[in-house]
Parts: structure tokens; sequence; C-alpha cells
């Protein structure tokens, strides 16, 4: 089990080299703000687009298939089984649903005024539209209009959020990430906020991903070797060995700490200002501006769709 391969998140892509690689940073950090919180009270149309456009964005910048299949294939999967199980869940809604009476021109079908405790799966007629609150029912698996609208919602959610903020950090360096975010917040500089240490704090951040997910790989390897009886263990010894198992991860990720310190202090660091490093030179070219007013119709298409309170 390797799992800085089959768990390639939050690992940047050096090779091949796409058109969402060549984007600036910092427009390419204002698209997944705009995917992050484009999603807020929009309705499930519009959720369903942002997923339907990070899949197309990822085909059209041609991301190998194997790293893309990883990531988004069990994300789908993911959120498949999220959006089948709150859609058969209850609704949440404890009351006992009623027809209302003929109000003007409504006219109630004749199931529904046959009885005063009328059910859910029952048909109300408005003028020349039928409407069904439960929208199939067979056995104990029920899915109702509020049920479904839930699932579309956690689904969606789930995918976006995760996914995008995945694809910036596959086509974004580290580098790139920190000094993009860096140039963003130089405004704060004159709240005597100190912008470069947040950027160098994020910038080892970053790099420390890789080495969480190497320490974990070997502490896994290491169990999976001594080829342990479980079930002569029994749940407490379990519960024990993995707590064993836990608290040697965290040494060895604060030794990895101590080490990264240690490598900083021997080189005479001694705050971010005097050991500045241009990574890369942030100017914003033609693709950029393009990227931009496709951000502004973005945005207006979501204005246009609506919210929905």
């Amino acid at each position: 089990m390797d799992l800085l391969r089959s768990l390639p998140l939050g690992l940047y892509l050096e090779e091949p080299q796409t058109w969402l690689h060549k984007i600036d940073p910092r427009v390419k950090f204002a698209w997944l703000m705009s995917f992050l919180t484009s999603y807020t009270f929009a309705r499930n149309e519009w959720r369903i687009l942002l997923v339907t456009l990070l899949i197309i964005v990822t085909l059209i910048a041609r991301i190998p298939r194997r790293v893309w299949q990883q990531q988004m294939g069990w994300l789908l999967v993911l959120a498949f089984f999220v959006f089948t199980i709150a859609a058969i869940s209850p609704d949440g809604l404890g009351i006992n649903y009623q027809q209302r009476l003929p109000v003007n021109e409504q006219v109630l079908s004749p199931q529904s005024t046959t009885t005063n405790n009328a059910k859910v799966d029952e048909k109300a007629v408005f003028g020349n539209k039928e409407y069904k609150y439960v929208i199939f029912s067979q056995g104990p698996v029920k899915v109702n209009r509020r049920s479904l609208d839930l699932a579309v919602r956690l689904s969606t959610i789930l995918f976006t959020v995760i996914y995008s903020t995945n694809l910036y950090l596959l086509t974004t360096a580290p580098e790139e990430i920190t000094a993009g975010m860096e140039s963003l917040m130089q405004p704060l500089r004159r709240l005597k906020l100190p912008v470069t240490e947040v950027a160098l704090t994020l910038t080892l951040s970053l790099r420390f991903i890789p080495l969480v997910l190497e320490e974990v790989q070997n502490l896994i390897r290491s169990v999976m070797t001594r080829a342990i009886n479980w079930k002569k263990l029994g749940i407490k010894g379990a519960v024990k060995v993995w707590m064993i198992v836990a608290e040697r991860l965290l040494e060895n990720l604060l030794l990895r700490a101590a080490q990264m310190a240690s490598a900083m202090m021997v080189r005479g660091f001694t705050s971010p200002n005097e050991h500045r490093v241009p990574w890369h030179d942030l100017r914003l070219k033609r693709w950029d501006w393009l990227a931009i007013a496709t951000l502004t119709l973005f945005w207006g298409v979501r204005l246009a769709i609506g919210t929905d309170i």
C-alpha cells in the first residue's frame, strides 16, 4: 500500500504542465473562492452545474487519467452514497401532512377529499399541474421532495468543496500558493499583521502534508508485517495497539518538525523578511485576463439563476 499514490490528495502534479498550471495563482484562488461561496443559498440547478463544471475543467485540462481517476472516482462514489442515504432518510419534519381546503381555482383530487387525514402520497391538482410530495414509495423506502432536495445539497457540496480545493492544490505549486496569498494580503500590512510569517507558515504546512502521509504509511506497514492476531487481542487489546501506533505517529511528526526547525537554524534563518526568496514573478498575462473575464461571466450566471430562500 502506497498512500502517496493511492491517496494523492493535496499533492502537486509537476508533470505534465497543463494550461491550469500556467494561470496566475491569485486568479485560481479567486476561482476557488467562487466555487466555495457561490453555492451558498443557491438553487439545486446551480449546485449540479458546479459539479459538472469541475468535471469538464478536469477533462479539458488534460490531466492524466491516473491522477483524476483516483481522486474524482472515489469522491463521486462517496457523494453517491451520501445522496442515497440522505434521499431515503426521513425529512425531519415531525408533522402530519394534510391537504388544504380548495382556494379560488385550486381543485383537490377526489382521493384527498375523502378523509381529513390525507397522506403525503396523495396527489393535489393546482390548475393544470399535479403536485405530489412523496416521489417514490416502495415498502420501507420512501423518497419525498424535502429529502431529495437535502440529498442533492449534501452530495454536491461534498464534491464541490473537496474536489475544487484538491484541483487547486493539484495544479498550483506550494510556492505559488504562498506567493499569491502573500500578494493578496499586502493591504493587511497597514494593520501591522505578519503577512510574510503567515505565508512562510503556509509553505511549511503544505510541505508537511507528504511527510504525514509517509509516516502513516510506514506505521501501517509496520503493523501489517507483524501479523497480529486481532481476534485473540479482542477489542481492548486492539484499541491499546492503535493507541500505541497513534502515539508513535505523533512522536515521529514532532521529530520531523524539530528536524525542519534545526535545518532552518543551521542555515542562519532568523526571520522571513531577511531570507526572502523570489520563487515566482507574479504578473497577469493574457490567459489570466481571460480567466478573470470568464469569472465575471460565472458570477453573472450565478446571479441570473437566483437564490433558493
